[in-house]
């Protein structure tokens, strides 16, 4: 587990902890949220629970909560951290509660991340990709200097869904404001 903070006008960036499980379970167990991510519906505090734990073990990503300054509310997560099949490249993902969607946060908390990965490990080149009808995350990566490469596809992690992903690349240029 890390230690890193990471301050942007609006967000502070911080390692998720235990006790953040009510909050994150408020966007996780969102069918709305979860819809294109990897992870399936969480059904039980207890599953984040076991996913909050499983963060504590040493890794090579960086897990991030999203808290807005104004009112100290985690609002969101992310990670960013090595691309396992392309070694030059880091990737990184997020996501929100719902009623914090389209206000900046994602590209604001990116961009940040991609600063982190910059700064600290002079990472310069950056991956992500989304499910193809999650037009809103091709507009984040977009606005953080990104450009679309392919389509590939995105399963669950359990595997019960398939759908067509679009992925994208690209290099980080000095700072990002």
């Amino acid at each position: 587990m890390h230690n890193f903070v990471i301050e942007t006008e609006r967000l502070v960036l911080r390692p998720l902890c235990i006790e953040d499980c009510d909050a994150v379970f408020q966007w996780v167990s969102d069918e709305d949220v979860a819809k294109y991510m990897v992870y399936n519906t969480y059904k039980s505090r207890n599953e984040v629970t076991e996913w909050l734990t499983s963060l504590q073990e040493a890794s090579d990503e960086y897990h991030f909560g999203f808290v807005r300054k104004e009112d100290s509310m985690l609002i969101g997560s992310g990670s960013i951290g090595p691309d396992i099949n392309r070694k030059e490249f880091w990737e990184f993902g997020y996501n929100f509660r719902k009623d914090c969607w389209g206000n900046g946060y994602a590209t604001e908390a990116t961009k940040a991340m991609m600063k982190f990965a910059n700064e600290h490990f002079a990472i310069t080149k950056f991956s992500s990709s989304h499910v193809e009808q999650n037009k809103a995350s091709g507009r984040v990566m977009e606005k953080c200097g990104l450009h679309f490469v392919k389509y590939g596809e995105f399963q669950k992690l359990d595997g019960t869904c398939k759908m067509r992903s679009m992925e994208y690349e690209g290099e980080f240029e000095g700072i990002i404001e």
